[in-house]
């Protein structure tokens, strides 16, 4: 509604605009990406070995059931037959990495912040897929995004995400 009124420009979000909304919105794929598992180092160490197997009966941090990013979670565990502890569930991605980062659980972030998640919460990897894959739109109400600043947001996400990727 912020966008259809004009007080907003554009949404960044991790999953595209519903449809059956009464404001005419647009979405962009920006990039996408596979998934990262991270934990505390002494527990990372002794779940790499088996990864993913290894997250079966484990402590999980996960995003709220209502997410995108939780559907695909759920679903991968389902098709795996890996049954996750879930010891807790998130609004706040921050705040479930505060928790990781305490050793309370493992949790799942995009593969192109692994460098930041690491640095910032002194957490390993775990393991890593790519059949999860996190998607990130830009929402605009134009189909075709003409609005300068989306445009410059747009190119740099993508230029910065390639050389994450490079790197």
């Amino acid at each position: 509604s912020e966008l259809a009124v004009h007080n907003l420009d554009v949404v960044f979000a991790d999953s595209p605009v519903r449809s059956g909304l009464s404001v005419k919105a647009y979405s962009h794929l920006l990039f996408e990406c596979g998934v990262s598992f991270f934990g505390k180092r002494e527990l990372a160490r002794s779940l790499k070995k088996k990864f993913p197997y290894s997250l079966d009966k484990m402590p999980l941090l996960l995003p709220m059931p209502n997410t995108a990013l939780r559907g695909r979670l759920d679903q991968w565990f389902t098709r795996l037959d890996i049954l996750p502890h879930i010891v807790g569930e998130f609004d706040d991605s921050a705040l479930m990495k505060v928790f990781g980062q305490a050793g309370d659980g493992i949790f799942a972030a995009p593969q192109v912040i692994e460098k930041e998640i690491q640095q910032q919460y002194q957490v390993d990897i775990i393991g890593q897929s790519d059949e999860i894959i996190e998607k990130f739109y830009a929402i605009s109400i134009e189909r075709i995004i003409k609005h300068p600043a989306i445009v410059a947001i747009s190119e740099a996400a993508r230029k910065e995400l390639i050389s994450i990727n490079i790197d």
